[in-house]
């Protein structure tokens, strides 16, 4: 029977391939109809993604071979879904975010934060969050998080190692001198915890050396531990094992956090403006960088204070002074500062490529945010947009992410010769397509566009004016508590599943279920897209988490007791938020004429 169940277990992807869509097929067939064969691919293609048995891309593309065959959509109609305004603004964020990495612009800006800020606990862990929340709003969550954990794990390894060198060198003071006020050993005994020659002194302590991994010192060979020695390096273990903890815990967190403050942070940002575009066409560009950043960064901001609270009060306490070493011994402070400052010159001098680099993000920041800044007409209304929205974010990322191979990475410098005497070849670009081959990841392009297919599939065959009608009786229950139960629930979803996959199958049932009881749909769909990115509670919940997971340090059981009282602090922030500045920059309190369709896509 363990065999049998052991083999079954094995194969259990195949057998969810198999029996699935078997298991499903009696919906088209007995009740028949388009909206009976939209639903059976949409629950297939939910099932696909909720188990994993398949890649998420590969499921994205069930769409194109199921809407065809079954008379949904033509096949042309659902292919032009996954290349969308909102796609091409995802390709130029991950166009700006490759080429920052590629330079090591994002180390030099995040060890930069990092000696501003110093290395005392408290603003050691503030540094990290902050930095990394800040790099996670223009790059990937898994690139901040896989830079910023090993800087963390490299000054935490040697502020243990300096504080293990000091209680060394105080334990060889104490044996030297014998008997002491506070040292446990009677007056004129050899202290046992180190045996050392009679024309020993101080001067011999700093041959002491540490073990490898910064937790314990190396014992001499001839000399044992001592209870007192042995009683100190236990604690001191406990604290940075604890320390350790609560920073890795701080940065996977923050690069989650980070993601929600933009709209080109994370994907599930831009599966809400495509997915708004897409189901009402007349929205005026409600979303758009400006208008997520002016609602989503204080949220961020508000998330991020509030979840270093609660790591400092798991993992650091409440002791003020200790935490932000008022009064403290600077020696440790000084050698784990000066391990920033080597990563830091190891850097050199600004380069060329750099610079310029920066120079363009920060125009495209600055273009973004111009465009249609909403208080004002921007630049894009004046010179081009005068009768139909000509020019998008989509078109500006696409603009500035083009530059990158144009421009030359070195200062153009006429005629030279080489070391070996030949001419100087002309300087490669900022990007090569290579770089950007093994960088980009496309499955994500196809992951969106396939739930862009399956929301106009939906409209197409009429699923989504039946569930419309089916969820009117939803009308009686207050908005507040609507949108606090759906946060709660994707928040819950999520852990268990892609936050791409979620927020692609939820959001079109949120927009239909807003059109029937005429509430602003954005009520709904914009707190549950941010908390799909709320999944702090298990190592698979995201990258993120299980790169913090993979150093070993932490158990399942850290990250669930942290992420649970932060999930539930994400959805409390959230929907605050939403009922106060989001609600007087949205005009959330009124029912949109642009939303008053007569269908609504869903999947």
């Amino acid at each position: 029977m363990v065999v049998c169940l052991t083999g079954l277990w094995r194969y259990r992807n195949y057998l969810v391939i198999f029996l699935t869509p078997l298991l499903i097929l009696p919906l088209p067939i007995i009740v028949g109809g388009p909206e009976a064969s939209c639903g059976y691919v949409i629950i297939l293609t939910a099932l696909y993604w909720c188990t994993e048995c398949m890649p998420l891309a590969v499921t994205g593309l069930l769409p194109v071979i199921l809407f065809p065959m079954m008379g949904i959509m033509e096949s042309s109609e659902v292919c032009t879904q996954y290349m969308k305004d909102s796609n091409m603004l995802f390709v130029g964020g991950l166009l700006m975010a490759t080429a920052v990495e590629h330079w090591n612009l994002h180390k030099r800006i995040a060890l930069r934060v990092l000696l501003l800020v110093g290395v005392k606990p408290a603003l050691l862990m503030m540094g990290f969050m902050g930095t990394t929340a800040f790099l996670s709003m223009w790059i990937g969550n898994t690139a901040s998080t896989a830079m910023m954990l090993p800087i963390s794990n490299a000054v935490l390894k040697q502020l243990c190692d300096t504080e293990a060198q000091a209680e060394e060198r105080e334990m060889d003071l104490i044996s030297l001198r014998g008997a002491g006020p506070g040292t446990g050993i009677p007056k004129g005994q050899d202290n046992q915890a180190f045996d050392m020659d009679d024309g020993c002194t101080t001067e011999c302590i700093k041959d002491v050396k540490p073990m490898k991994n910064g937790i314990q010192l190396e014992p001499e060979p001839e000399v044992e531990e001592s209870p007192e020695a042995r009683e100190r390096r236990l604690k001191r273990e406990a604290k940075y094992l604890k320390l350790d903890k609560g920073m890795s815990l701080s940065v996977c967190y923050a690069a989650s956090i980070g993601g929600t403050a933009t709209l080109t942070g994370t994907a599930p940002n831009l599966i809400l403006k495509g997915q708004v575009d897409e189901l009402f066409p007349g929205n005026g560009d409600i979303i758009n960088f400006a208008s997520w950043f002016g609602f989503s960064f204080p949220n961020m901001v508000l998330m991020l204070i509030i979840s270093w609270l609660w790591l400092q009060f798991m993992y650091l306490g409440c002791n003020m002074k200790k935490l932000f070493g008022c009064g403290t011994n600077k020696d440790g402070d000084k050698e784990a500062y000066g391990v920033i400052k080597n990563e830091y010159k190891k850097l050199g001098s600004v380069s060329f490529a750099e610079g310029c680099i920066l120079v363009l993000f920060v125009l495209l920041v600055l273009l973004w945010f111009t465009r249609e800044p909403g208080f004002m007409p921007g630049w894009a209304a004046v010179l081009f947009n005068k009768d139909k929205p000509y020019v998008t974010d989509g078109t500006v990322a696409m603009l500035m992410s083009t530059l990158f191979f144009v421009i030359p990475s070195q200062l153009p410098r006429c005629g030279g010769y080489s070391e070996d005497g030949k001419p100087l070849k002309a300087p490669p670009t900022l990007l090569n397509w290579d770089v950007v081959h093994k960088k980009m990841p496309w499955n994500i392009l196809l992951l969106v566009g396939g739930g862009f297919a399956l929301a106009r599939g939906s409209e197409t065959s009429g699923l989504s004016q039946w569930l419309g009608e089916s969820l009117a009786p939803l009308q009686s229950i207050p908005p507040v508590a609507i949108s606090f139960l759906l946060s709660l629930l994707i928040a819950t979803f999520t852990e268990c599943s892609s936050n791409v996959a979620t927020t692609t199958l939820f959001l079109p049932i949120l927009a239909s279920m807003a059109v029937a009881i005429k509430l602003h749909p954005l009520y709904v769909m914009l707190p549950c897209t941010i908390c799909a990115s709320l999944a702090f509670m298990l190592p698979v919940a995201t990258p993120p988490n299980a790169i913090a997971f993979s150093y070993g340090n932490l158990k399942v059981m850290d990250m669930a007791k942290a992420g649970f009282v932060l999930n539930i602090i994400g959805v409390i922030t959230i929907n605050i938020a939403l009922n106060t500045w989001g609600t007087a920059m949205f005009n959330l309190n009124t029912f949109p004429d642009w939303a008053n369709v007569t269908t609504i896509p869903t999947p």
